[in-house]
C-alpha cells in the first residue's frame, strides 16, 4: 500500500490586523487553509480569537512574536524588537507572557507553536520553545520529527524581491506534486486590504486567490492528498525532536 500524504495548510500572522484576519478567514472558509497561528500582541488578536472559538475546526497555534526584520539597503534592519533575543531570561519570560495571553484569549492551549520570521530557530529561543512544546506535547515548527515544514509558498525572495511565480496556482500545484509521504505543514500568509505596514503586503491578497482557487483543491483530491489540521494529526506526529 502506498504511503499516505497528509497536508496541513497553516496561515501565519492571525491577529496581526483586521485585513490579515479577513484573508485568513476567507482562505479557511472558501479555500484550503486548515490551521492558523495567532500573534497575541497585536490589536486584532481578540477578533481572531473570537473567530477561532466560533470555528473550532480551525486549529490554532501560537505565533510567538519577538520582532520583525526587513531587508533594506543590502542589510537586514530591525523594524521592532519585543525583548533582546539573546537574553535567555527575557526570552523565557516573554514566551510565558504570550502563552498566558493565548490561553486567556482562546480559552485553551495552542495546538502547535511557531514564530514570526522563524526566529525560534536561533538560540536561546529554540531551546526555550522546545521545552514549552514538549510540556504542551505539541509540534514546534521545523523541530517536529514527523511534521515537515514547507515555506516555499511565499511571494518574495529572502531579500524581499517579488517572486510572484511562487504564489501562483501553477506554483502551488508544483509544491503539492513534490510533497513527500507523511505529514507536511505548508506555511502561507493570506490577507485582504492594506491596513498593515509590512514588507509583505500585496502578496497576501494574491495568496488568498490561489488558496481559494478550485483548481488547487481539485489537484489535492487527484493526488490523493488528505487535508488535515493540527487537531487531527496522523499518529506519531506530535512532539519535538530530542
Amino acid at each position: 500500500m502506498a504511503a499516505k500524504h497528509y497536508l496541513i495548510v497553516n496561515a501565519d500572522d492571525f491577529g496581526q490586523s483586521h485585513s490579515v484576519n479577513w484573508g485568513i478567514i476567507e482562505a479557511h472558509e472558501r479555500g484550503i487553509v486548515t490551521s492558523a497561528s495567532l500573534m497575541v500582541r497585536w490589536p486584532a488578536a481578540a477578533e481572531a480569537a473570537v473567530y477561532s472559538r466560533q470555528h473550532p475546526n480551525l486549529s490554532l497555534g501560537l505565533h510567538v512574536d519577538f520582532g520583525e526584520w526587513a531587508y533594506r539597503g543590502d542589510d537586514w534592519v530591525s523594524l521592532y524588537q519585543v525583548v533582546p533575543i539573546n537574553d535567555t531570561t527575557a526570552v523565557a519570560d516573554e514566551v510565558s507572557r504570550q502563552l498566558t495571553t493565548f490561553r486567556r484569549l482562546v480559552g485553551k492551549d495552542p495546538t502547535h507553536i511557531d514564530s514570526h520570521q522563524h526566529v525560534h530557530l536561533w538560540e536561546p529561543l529554540r531551546t526555550v520553545l522546545t521545552e514549552v512544546a514538549r510540556d504542551l506535547t505539541v509540534p514546534l515548527r521545523h523541530c517536529s520529527a514527523a511534521v515537515r515544514y514547507r515555506g516555499d509558498f511565499y511571494g518574495q525572495t529572502a531579500e524581499g524581491i517579488p517572486f510572484p511565480d511562487a504564489i501562483s496556482v501553477d506554483g502551488l500545484i508544483k509544491i503539492l506534486e513534490t510533497l513527500p509521504p507523511g505529514c507536511t505543514e505548508l506555511g502561507c500568509h493570506p490577507g485582504l486590504g492594506n491596513d498593515l505596514d509590512t514588507m509583505y503586503c500585496s502578496e497576501r491578497a494574491e495568496e488568498v486567490k490561489v488558496l481559494c482557487d478550485p483548481r488547487v483543491r481539485t489537484s489535492i483530491v487527484a493526488m490523493g492528498i488528505e487535508l488535515r489540521s493540527f487537531l487531527n494529526l496522523p499518529a506519531r506526529s506530535v512532539g519535538v525532536m530530542p
